[in-house]
């Protein structure tokens, strides 16, 4: 088995140069402090021949500052994470700022690990769309100086900022676009309600049947339909299955987001049924991937990759003290209408943003 090469360090190119270790601290982190020219470029060609890696960690205990955030996501499997995080990165790399991406992969426990781990790694920023909502985890960061920024699921905790979303009111909305369209027996359909931003589009949802005297149509998925949890492709199929055996002759499926509605299309497209002649289709997110499917999807519009870019940017502000204010942000839906809606007398919709 070949043996791992052990890591350089100064002290090993100190060794190699017959110098001290400050001298090579020095030389490597650009210091004014005066080496000569000869000197200088011996240590830095030590460096590169050893291919030595600064110990940036090290650096950021001594000075303590820390250029890392830490970004934890349930998923990046689903496009509208992907999308927020990239918001994250561009706007971190501009202000020079690195970023440890943790996928949790919708487990609660996996979530707290990935916490701790970048506890460990000293970050001072942490933005996390958190699924385990675990009020002592976030109060113990608080108290530790770590500054967080929950988004996209609401956590509640004191000591931290928020970028939520209404959810209930982009419920209210699709529902009520499918309402306007025509629909009466219009069925929501949903990934386990397990968490507060499907709770609240369902609330939505109800509140918007209940003001038209419509009765609502539930479909949730169990543990059987989650056969595979990281995907909600998959779940969108198995739900629709799941419709259509439960024969209740719905005419509308508004889903809990995208891609779960792209596996509902999918899934009725597969068994021959027209979407939306026969059934229409909403979503909510509002994924780019939601424009190049056939038919292109009708959905509600959350703010993914600006709610990135404004997470990172206000937590980088309270980093750098320029805001240490506490804020808790509401962002607005917007409604998108494409062709996987159409009115029940028969006319579908124009496209449009």
């Amino acid at each position: 088995m070949k043996r791992m090469k052990k890591k350089v360090t100064i002290h090993d190119i100190a060794r190699m140069a017959n110098v001290s270790a400050a001298t090579v601290s020095r030389v490597l982190s650009n210091s004014d402090y005066p080496v000569s020219q000869s000197l200088r470029e011996k240590i830095l060609k030590i460096a590169a021949e050893t291919n030595y890696v600064p110990n940036l960690l090290g650096k950021q205990l001594k000075k303590n500052t820390s250029t890392t955030i830490g970004v934890v996501v349930p998923s990046i499997v689903n496009p509208f994470y992907s999308s927020v995080i990239l918001g994250i990165e561009q706007t971190a790399r501009q202000r020079k700022y690195t970023v440890i991406t943790c996928n949790s992969m919708h487990d609660p426990e996996l979530e707290s690990e990935y916490i701790r781990m970048l506890m460990e790694k000293q970050v001072k920023g942490l933005i996390i769309a958190s699924i385990a909502n675990d009020g002592g985890m976030f109060k113990q960061l608080a108290d530790m100086g770590i500054h967080v920024i929950a988004i996209d699921q609401r956590v509640d905790a004191e000591g931290i900022s928020k970028i939520d979303f209404d959810f209930v009111k982009g419920g209210q909305m699709a529902t009520r676009h499918l309402i306007d369209k025509g629909h009466r027996r219009i069925a929501y359909l949903t990934a386990r309600m397990d968490r507060p931003s499907r709770r609240s589009i369902f609330r939505g949802y109800q509140e918007a049947m209940k003001e038209a005297g419509l009765e609502p149509i539930l479909v949730e998925a169990n543990a059987d339909d989650d056969h595979n949890p990281l995907s909600d492709f998959d779940t969108g199929r198995a739900l629709a299955r799941k419709l259509l055996a439960a024969k209740v002759q719905a005419t509308a499926v508004f889903t809990c987001n995208d891609m779960l509605a792209i596996g509902v299309i999918n899934e009725l497209s597969s068994r021959n049924i027209r979407v939306p002649e026969e059934i229409s289709v909403m979503g909510f997110d509002g994924i780019d991937v939601g424009q190049m499917i056939h038919p292109p999807l009708t959905t509600i519009k959350q703010p993914d990759y600006e709610m990135g870019k404004m997470a990172c940017t206000m937590l980088l502000n309270m980093m750098n003290n320029e805001n240490n204010h506490q804020f808790e942000i509401i962002l607005q839906p917007k409604l998108i209408e494409r062709q996987s809606v159409v009115s029940r007398g028969g006319h579908s919709e124009t496209s449009g943003r």
